[in-house]
Protein backbone atom coordinates (compact mmCIF):
# COMPACT_ATOMS: atom_id res chain seq x y z
CA UNK A 1 0.00 0.00 0.00
CA UNK A 2 1.32 3.52 -1.20
CA UNK A 3 1.37 5.84 1.78
CA UNK A 4 -1.08 7.84 2.66
CA UNK A 5 -1.05 11.51 3.72
CA UNK A 6 -4.15 13.38 4.55
CA UNK A 7 -5.40 14.08 1.31
CA UNK A 8 -4.99 10.63 0.55
CA UNK A 9 -7.17 9.57 3.49
CA UNK A 10 -9.88 12.18 2.77
CA UNK A 11 -10.23 10.52 -0.84
CA UNK A 12 -10.77 7.13 0.74
CA UNK A 13 -13.28 8.24 3.39
CA UNK A 14 -15.44 9.08 -0.05
CA UNK A 15 -14.71 6.00 -1.78
CA UNK A 16 -16.43 4.44 1.76
CA UNK A 17 -19.00 6.41 1.71
CA UNK A 18 -19.74 4.94 -1.94
CA UNK A 19 -19.69 1.18 -0.66
CA UNK A 20 -15.45 0.55 -1.63
CA UNK A 21 -14.45 -2.00 0.12
CA UNK A 22 -10.84 -1.27 -0.11
CA UNK A 23 -11.50 1.55 0.82
CA UNK A 24 -12.99 0.59 4.21
CA UNK A 25 -9.60 -1.71 4.27
CA UNK A 26 -7.35 1.52 3.09
CA UNK A 27 -8.72 3.38 5.91
CA UNK A 28 -7.77 0.49 8.49
CA UNK A 29 -4.74 0.28 8.00
CA UNK A 30 -4.27 4.36 7.84
CA UNK A 31 -5.96 4.27 11.30
CA UNK A 32 -4.02 1.24 12.87
CA UNK A 33 -0.22 2.51 11.26
CA UNK A 34 -1.17 6.78 11.50
CA UNK A 35 -0.75 7.13 8.02
CA UNK A 36 -2.27 10.30 7.02
CA UNK A 37 -4.04 10.70 10.50
CA UNK A 38 -3.61 10.06 14.45
CA UNK A 39 -3.48 6.65 14.76
CA UNK A 40 -6.83 5.09 16.40
CA UNK A 41 -7.34 1.40 16.96
CA UNK A 42 -11.00 2.08 17.52
CA UNK A 43 -11.56 3.55 14.08
CA UNK A 44 -9.10 1.02 12.57
CA UNK A 45 -11.46 -1.64 14.28
CA UNK A 46 -14.70 -0.03 12.91
CA UNK A 47 -12.65 0.22 9.09
CA UNK A 48 -11.55 -3.23 9.15
CA UNK A 49 -14.93 -4.40 10.60
CA UNK A 50 -16.67 -2.69 7.72
CA UNK A 51 -14.64 -3.94 5.29
CA UNK A 52 -14.63 -7.73 6.78
CA UNK A 53 -18.58 -7.04 6.32
CA UNK A 54 -18.07 -6.56 2.55
CA UNK A 55 -15.85 -9.91 2.16
CA UNK A 56 -12.21 -8.29 2.39
CA UNK A 57 -10.63 -11.59 3.94
CA UNK A 58 -7.51 -9.70 5.37
CA UNK A 59 -9.83 -7.26 7.46
CA UNK A 60 -10.71 -9.81 9.36
CA UNK A 61 -7.09 -10.87 10.43
CA UNK A 62 -6.51 -7.50 10.97
CA UNK A 63 -9.60 -6.74 13.32
CA UNK A 64 -8.58 -9.84 15.37
CA UNK A 65 -5.13 -8.32 15.67
CA UNK A 66 -6.73 -5.58 16.67
CA UNK A 67 -9.04 -6.63 19.02
CA UNK A 68 -6.14 -7.77 21.16
CA UNK A 69 -4.71 -4.91 22.05
CA UNK A 70 -8.43 -3.20 21.96
CA UNK A 71 -10.14 -5.28 24.70
CA UNK A 72 -13.73 -5.34 25.21
CA UNK A 73 -14.75 -2.35 25.77
CA UNK A 74 -12.62 -0.79 22.78
CA UNK A 75 -14.59 -3.49 20.38
CA UNK A 76 -17.85 -2.54 21.76
CA UNK A 77 -16.92 1.18 21.24
CA UNK A 78 -15.52 0.46 17.23
CA UNK A 79 -18.66 -1.57 16.61
CA UNK A 80 -21.10 1.02 18.00
CA UNK A 81 -19.27 3.27 15.82
CA UNK A 82 -18.89 1.56 12.60
CA UNK A 83 -22.85 0.77 12.97
CA UNK A 84 -23.34 5.25 13.70
CA UNK A 85 -21.29 5.28 10.30
CA UNK A 86 -23.91 3.00 8.48
CA UNK A 87 -26.54 5.02 9.50
CA UNK A 88 -25.44 8.10 8.96
CA UNK A 89 -25.24 6.78 5.08
CA UNK A 90 -29.25 6.11 4.95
Amino acid sequence: MALLDFEGVQAQECEARRGTPTAFYTLGLAYSTGQGVETDLVAAHKWFNLAAMKGVVEAREKRAEISIELGAEGIAEAQRQARAWLASLH
